[in-house]
């Protein structure tokens, strides 16, 4: 079936348009290799290219480190190594960027008010997500405080004519990070917040906005959503086309929405994907261990994904902005 490959933000940048339509021609035809960064070292994507000899179409970038309220008096060494470590992935995104790779950006939202440690998990913060969608609250304020931050370090990106898959609230199904523990309400209110304060008061028209759960109660839209996804972890070494995952996220809505696997561990099959026509138009392999050690992907497999005709890789993108 054709995907829709028109944005849901009218004022999308004619860049947004090119990258849809380039994803809506690939789906059931191919699937990006990805691969998720998260410290400036990149040590993915030289392991990678060590291995096979080429580069992933996309590549993830972590914003955990921007976010304004990460309490460095109430934190541990972990959470402090983790913050050091990725401060400074904006540049690396510009890099991508000028190399005419795909980029694609993932937040790990400290709440945006109190809590410690890595404060975007539940556990380790008070802060209320459906307090924020009240407007005036101390919530709110601060939400919004925090978003007009982001903004304004992703619109240089926008001003380039640079394209984003911007994948915010990941994993908004579960309780496991503050935007989640709410229920399904709360972060469709969420999103539709940060849709309409980012596309109308900063008018960042470069996002393609992935939404990243296949609950159907939790889907904000189809007036607000590009693309639709989820993240998946399955075994060691299991190499499949996932076509039952794919079934699920598509399952939110009747419009033929383009789909991709937001984050993965083991890596899908090429062959697999080839063979069932798998609708993916994009996977990307979550970092550190996923990616280098063989503990999930062996080097061997990580070569068979790269070699295939059915994965694009870096050098096979088209010009795209």
């Amino acid at each position: 079936m054709e995907k829709i490959t028109k944005p849901c933000n009218p004022n999308a940048l004619p860049c947004v348009h090119r990258m849809m339509a380039y994803l809506g021609e690939l789906s059931g035809k191919g699937i990006l290799t990805g691969q998720h960064t998260k410290t400036r070292g990149m040590e993915e994507l030289r392991h990678i290219d060590k291995i096979t000899g080429k580069q992933p179409a996309l590549l993830g970038f972590e914003l955990l480190a921007y976010s304004p309220n990460i309490n460095y008096w109430d934190t541990d060494d972990e959470c402090l190594e983790e913050v050091e470590g990725n401060y400074g992935t904006l540049q690396n995104a510009w890099e991508w960027a000028a190399k005419k790779g795909i980029v694609t950006l993932t937040w790990h939202w400290f709440s945006p008010l109190g809590g410690r440690s890595k404060a975007f998990y539940a556990r380790n913060t008070d802060f209320d997500a459906s307090k924020a969608l009240v407007e005036g609250t101390p919530e709110n304020r601060a939400l919004l405080s925090d978003m007009d931050v982001m903004a304004g370090l992703l619109r240089p990106f926008c001003q380039a004519g640079v394209p984003i898959l911007w994948r915010p609230f990941h994993e908004g199904d579960g309780d496991w990070f503050w935007w989640g523990v709410k229920g399904a309400e709360t972060v469709k209110g969420l999103w539709r917040l940060m849709f309409e304060r980012f596309t109308q008061k900063h008018q960042l028209n470069n996002l393609i906005w992935v939404w990243n759960s296949p609950v159907p109660e939790c889907y904000p839209g189809d007036d607000v959503v590009d693309i639709i996804s989820c993240d998946m972890y399955p075994p060691a070494h299991q190499h499949t086309a996932q076509l039952d995952k794919l079934a699920q996220v598509k399952s939110i809505t009747r419009q033929p929405k383009i789909a991709l696997i937001g984050e993965i561990g083991t890596l899908p099959s090429a062959e697999a994907l080839a063979q069932d026509k798998a609708e993916w138009v994009s996977y990307m392999t979550w970092c550190n261990d996923f990616c280098l050690t063989e503990d999930f992907t062996t080097n061997e497999a990580l070569r068979e994904m790269y070699e295939h005709p059915w994965a694009v890789t870096k050098e096979k993108l088209p010009e795209l902005y």
